[in-house]
């Protein structure tokens, strides 16, 4: 199940890297979310704290730089 997941989340991150040159807002926006997600699980499954904080730092500054371009 991890394998699934780390390569599922990996592979959305790289299209959220394609669609952010492409300058496809807000679909990089909504795909880095899921990659990140992904990732943070893997860290969960893992229990690999390190991991799990860098992704959700990452969750953290992306809701809010999201919440922040919204008003």
């Amino acid at each position: 199940m991890v394998f699934a997941i780390k390569w599922g989340a990996s592979v959305i991150q790289i299209m959220g890297y394609a669609a952010t040159g492409f300058g496809w807002t807000p679909w990089n926006l909504y795909l880095f979310l899921v990659g990140v997600l992904g990732w943070f699980a893997v860290g969960a499954l893992w229990n690999d704290k390190a991991l799990m904080l860098v992704h959700l730092v990452a969750l953290g500054a992306m809701i809010a730089g999201m919440s922040s371009s919204a008003a």
